[in-house]
């Protein structure tokens, strides 16, 4: 198994790529940092515990609303964690990672970690390639004029004035993970079936009892569907300046060196160290995709090594400011939504079998 941030030589043009890895080696920004995450995943956890307490002690009360957004941020910023550690940020061995990947991402957050890995797989070895990145073939958003031909129906109405709706439909994005999850843990193939199975349901039973005791049914939804939404949002503009409205590729065309693939297609965001800490370190997006498995607490020095790299390389290193990335994001997606008027509606067609796209590259492990 190659790890996605060791390529093979077939996919890195000679000296690229191994030059720049060998002075981040150098620089010490790929060895674990086993105190960072501890410290990390103990205040993470801890401010979980006071949420859930002052919940259970505040009682029925609609003031509790304002405590969904709060634990809607928690429990993102330990999706993010659990991000790193399938990465293997974490831990180096399999059996470890995947121990506290399902604990973080089945039992505490409520989404299936052997799903989102095999997505997320997928993303790094193929970033902004149509029909080969699931999240360049997301069903909220269409990202090229291709995909807004192939439209119809309500999805159709909806590309139309997708910037428009951008940041309503980001709030789907948590009802999505739950859709996702229940269709892979009902008939998806998962390397630990029965532990996902069961974390997953515990959170979700967990969930709701806790819920239905201390609020009212009418509370309890309101606080459900407001904690989703905002965690919705949260999760989408955190991902949403990294590869919206940045280079697409076709899936017919020849892919890249692995630095060129990783870097052209990736936007790193321009802003301070509390930024990225809401960011959970994401707005480094060109050193994540380069190096996976680095820590996130090393994502910064990392970008002043590459930046400067890609200089001397003459390789485009994107950089944007928080508003501007939006604008840009937002800009790429009205260009878009207006070819839908262009374009004419797609006609339901039966799936030949060689529609089905398999992974081809192991990103995460």
């Amino acid at each position: 198994m190659t790890p996605q941030d060791t390529p093979t030589a077939a996919t890195t043009r000679p000296g690229d790529f191994a030059e720049l890895r060998r002075r981040v080696t150098e620089a010490g920004l790929l060895r674990k940092r086993p105190l960072y995450y501890t410290c990390r995943t103990t205040a993470l956890l801890a401010a979980l515990a006071l949420l859930l307490t002052w919940f259970t002690a505040l009682g029925p009360s609609w003031w509790q609303l304002a405590l969904a957004p709060v634990l809607a941020l928690v429990l993102g910023q330990l999706a993010l964690l659990g991000h790193d550690v399938a990465h293997h940020a974490v831990f180096s061995g399999r059996r470890a990672t995947d121990l506290a990947g399902i604990l973080l991402g089945n039992l505490v957050v409520g989404m299936s970690y052997g799903w989102w890995v095999s997505d997320h797989n997928r993303h790094h070895a193929h970033p902004n390639r149509a029909g080969r990145d699931p999240a360049a073939d997301a069903i909220l958003f269409v990202r090229t004029a291709e995909q807004a031909a192939r439209t119809r129906g309500l999805r159709r109405t909806v590309a139309k004035y997708q910037a428009e709706l951008f940041f309503p439909l980001l709030s789907l994005q948590a009802l999505g993970l739950v859709v996702a999850t229940t269709v892979t843990l009902a008939r998806g193939r998962l390397r630990h079936p029965v532990l996902e199975r069961t974390l997953a349901v515990l959170h979700y039973a967990l969930a709701a009892g806790l819920l239905l005791a201390v609020l009212t049914p009418l509370q309890a939804l309101a606080f459900a569907v407001l904690c989703g939404a905002v965690l919705g949002v949260y999760l989408g503009c955190i991902f949403a300046p990294n590869h919206k409205g940045m280079p697409m590729t076709g899936p017919d065309e020849a892919p890249a060196d692995y630095l060129r693939r990783q870097v052209l297609p990736s936007r790193n965001l321009r802003a301070g160290r509390f930024t990225h800490f809401v960011f959970g370190g994401l707005g480094y997006q060109i050193e994540h995709h380069l190096f996976p498995a680095m820590p996130i607490a090393a994502l910064r020095p990392a970008s002043r090594i590459v930046r400067a790299y890609c200089a001397e390389v003459g390789l485009a290193y994107s950089e944007a400011g928080l508003v501007d990335s939006f604008r840009e994001i937002l800009a790429d997606l009205r260009a878009v939504g207006r070819s839908v008027d262009a374009a004419p509606a797609a006609v339901p067609h039966a799936r030949a079998d060689g529609d089905v796209t398999r992974t081809e590259h192991e990103a995460v492990r």
